[in-house]
């Protein structure tokens, strides 16, 4: 009996690859990686995120979200363009 092939290659933290100690809610860069396209928070079956690092990147989407530097909520009808802009 043969075994079944897998799809998908192991999901791997890109945090813990990049040697991230803290994110920062200021570092929209960083923070857009775990976004969706409509701006919700990828969970981490999907990332790959480990628990340590997904937790700091829930905090600081919360947090950047409160200081208006990501929004809440992103126009439906037009999914074309970027979830949020980013300054600089």
């Amino acid at each position: 009996m043969t075994r079944p092939v897998k799809k998908f290659a192991k999901k791997y933290c890109k945090y813990t690859q990049m040697k991230i100690e803290y994110i920062d809610y200021k570092d929209t860069t960083l923070i857009k990686t775990s976004l969706s396209e409509r701006g919700k928070i990828m969970p981490r079956r999907l990332t790959g995120t480990s628990k340590k690092y997904q937790e700091m990147v829930e905090v600081a989407i919360k947090r950047a979200r409160h200081m208006a530097l990501i929004p809440y909520v992103v126009d439906t009808q037009n999914l074309t363009a970027p979830a949020f802009v980013t300054f600089k």
